[in-house]
């Protein structure tokens, strides 16, 4: 992978004193943005944004409670700031984009407290399409650690708007459908949050390069003005530092319309650099796997007559990945510890042992000999002490044997995490419990990425810590579920309601890829429950939910059974050279064209909700002069996902150029897929 900058030696720094008693601003290369960064009466730092000069969040607190100090939020002084700027193109290993640019100005700023000599740093970065910033923390010469309480960062809407959001602090994680409700209205809420502001102005609140620390929740206070908190710590301070560290970024994108929120690249932005080097050993590429059967029922994960994971079924699919092309084979349940009580337990798996009817080194060399890659299984029931202790064996077994991508899992209720580990966290006899995404398991996801990039192995992490950007910094870290995925479809009638995967594009797709398992043809879940979807919207999901793996979820008996519907999932890619959204709003539908990074060819595609909409799309997006042959996979006349007409699919081949427009049906529940061959 290749970087190209292009920073002047005037832009790369330019630092200055201000007085102490001066506000400062900072804008956009654009000059659309401006932030404004001042002290209030109290000696409170705070900061406010505005777009084309109008006011979307007011000045808004900055500072920390600690669980051992003074907090650090009244009788500040600002006493020094700096600037700088950058603008830059850097390229992606894979992506929805190989290309990113990064283009901002910068504003550090430095707050003194004057009673005790402390201070506090807050970097501004401002792009076209939003904000980032952090606080930066010195070394201490006074006492080792930092141990903070809380953060007191505050977002304080200034326009009315709608949010769409999913509860932090409850029992399920990310796993929810999304509220959509006026910003007044919001409770305790997980990021990204995304916002329709009453003049249409689109924005989401998120954060990047989440380490070592905890993961922010957003509470609201009063009227529009959101508050961070962390995610609790059994420690009591629910972050613990010493030396000097900076924290995660909070960010705001900031767009006109749903596209520039959704094409945005900002977290990616404000991630460190590739740290990994080469990664050409990841092939972004689709898979199959043992799975569908035991999420329906079908099948088991503990031994027994209905396991689903034996060398027999393993080497089924092993063929029919094989015989269509398919790269991975995922198997989940082979290995010693699923009888029994797993969920939330975790302390008899092991990672390298498996159960008598799946002969581990039989499978590995089948599947190398067919030329199919396994993808190995880590659950761990969300005991991380277990997990740790045997992580280097299980990693050393899968990189020994071609298995070079693998999912983990972290199956728990109420933030129940187990954690007993004195190398990372305190010394503890017995069981601690931490969150999901406090500061512990923060730091137990960047061991296990750390780890399995020095065997060059990629991470697809479920029951994850959300989404930070981090992939940029280590590209092996190349999916994760964290939110309610298809999953839920097996389990109860219009479980995921139709409105919920356009609904993902526009919140949860904000933080990065999601292994949301796709392609489930036959659209029967666990006792012949019906799914939330026609035909055609599982198609559509392929360009609608990106991930660089991506699943074809069903049986091998039913993709086979639907030899058309096969035929787009085998064809359509996994890595783009371009993506846009090309039509859709918030929560409604979503419509993507998306270039394939090794061929001429296009994909245009995407998902609908509950209401019926005729869409018309243009393709100024193709190449001038070139004609394409257009395969279309889209809702039948009839279809809807209220019957049994969820299975009628149309298909349809025509030319389309620059030029052309093309008007389609979306049902109710409904999704399009096209692809797009160049004829000359």
């Amino acid at each position: 992978m290749t970087t190209a900058r292009f920073l002047s030696a005037a832009a790369l720094s330019l630092a200055f004193a201000t007085p102490a008693f001066a506000d400062e601003t900072v804008t956009s290369p654009d000059g659309s943005i401006t932030v404004t960064i001042d002290v209030n009466g109290e000696g409170t730092p705070v900061y406010s944004v505005a777009r084309n000069g109008e006011e979307l969040i007011a000045p808004s607190r900055l500072g920390f409670n600690f669980a051992d100090e003074d907090p650090l939020r009244r009788n500040l002084e600002l006493t020094t700031t700096a600037i700088s700027s950058g603008d830059e193109r850097w390229e992606q290993p894979w992506g929805e984009r190989r290309f990113v640019e990064d283009r901002h100005n910068e504003l550090l700023t430095t707050f003194s407290h004057g009673e005790t000599g402390r201070e506090l740093s807050v970097r501004f970065r401002v792009f076209d399409d939003g904000v980032g910033f952090r606080y930066e923390f010195p070394e201490r010469e006074d006492k080792t650690e930092w141990r903070i309480a809380d953060e007191l960062t505050e977002f304080n809407i200034t326009p009315e708007g709608t949010a769409w959001w999913i509860q932090a602090g409850d029992w399920n994680r990310y796993e929810y459908i999304y509220h959509e409700t006026p910003i007044t209205s919001v409770a305790t809420a997980h990021t990204p949050i995304t916002f329709r502001l009453e003049d249409g102005t689109h924005m989401s609140i998120h954060e990047a390069a989440l380490i070592d620390y905890s993961g922010m929740w957003l509470q609201r206070m009063d009227g529009q003005r959101l508050r961070a908190t962390l995610a609790p710590s059994s420690r009591g301070a629910k972050v613990v530092r010493t030396g000097a560290f900076t924290t995660p970024w909070r960010t705001l994108r900031i767009s006109s319309d749903a596209a520039g929120l959704v094409e945005s690249d900002l977290e990616l932005n404000l991630n460190e650099p590739n740290k990994l080097g080469d990664v050409s050993w990841f092939e972004p590429a689709k898979y199959i796997g043992i799975w569908w059967g035991m999420i329906r029922g079908d099948w088991s994960w503990a031994q027994g007559e209905n396991h689903g994971a034996t060398t027999e079924r393993a080497k089924q699919y092993i063929d029919f990945a094989s015989e269509h092309g398919f790269r991975g084979v995922l198997i989940e349940g082979w290995n010693v510890g699923w009888d029994g009580n797993w969920f939330g337990n975790g302390r008899n798996y092991s990672f390298t042992e498996s159960y008598p009817d799946f002969d581990f080194e039989e499978v590995t060399s089948y599947a190398k000999s067919k030329g199919v890659h396994l993808i190995g299984h880590h659950e761990t029931g969300g005991n991380i002490a277990v997990y740790e202790a045997q992580l280097e064996d299980g990693l050393d077994l899968y990189a020994a044997n071609g298995v070079d991508v693998i999912k983990t899992g972290y199956v728990a209720d109420a933030g129940s995490i187990i954690s007993c580990n004195a190398d990372i966290a305190d010394p503890c006899e017995g069981q601690v419990m931490e969150w999901h995404d406090g500061q512990r398991q923060v730091q137990h996801h960047m061991k296990v990425i750390t780890e399995a990039a020095k065997r060059k192995i990629a991470i697809n992490p479920h029951e994850p810590v959300k989404a930070t950007g981090l992939r940029r910094t280590y590209p092996n870290w190349v999916a994760r579920e964290g939110a309610r995925g298809q999953e839920y479809n097996a389990w109860g009638r219009f479980n995921n309601g139709p409105e919920h995967d356009p609904t993902l594009v526009y919140t949860r797709m904000l933080s990065g890829p999601m292994d949301y398992t796709p392609g489930v043809l036959g659209l029967v879940g666990s006792e012949g429950v019906a799914m939330a979807s026609t035909k055609a919207k599982q198609l559509g999901l392929y360009l609608a939910i990106y991930s660089p793996i991506q699943m074809a979820a069903d049986f091998v008996e039913s993709l086979e059974a639907h030899p058309r519907e096969l035929e787009f999932i085998k064809a359509v890619p996994a890595d783009w050279e371009k993506s846009h959204l090309i039509a859709g709003e918030v929560g409604d539908y979503a419509i993507f064209a998306r270039k394939d990074r090794n061929s001429a060819d296009w994909y245009v595609g995407g998902v609908n909700d509950a209401t019926e909409r005729e869409v018309t799309l243009s393709f100024d997006f193709l190449e001038e002069g070139v004609s394409y042959t257009a395969q279309v996979w889209k809702d039948g006349p009839t279809a809807t996902y209220l019957t049994e007409a969820r299975h009628d699919i149309a298909y349809e081949t025509l030319s389309i150029g620059k030029d052309s427009t093309y008007t389609v049906r979306l049902a109710p529940g409904g999704g399009l897929a096209v692809r797009l061959i160049p004829t000359q």
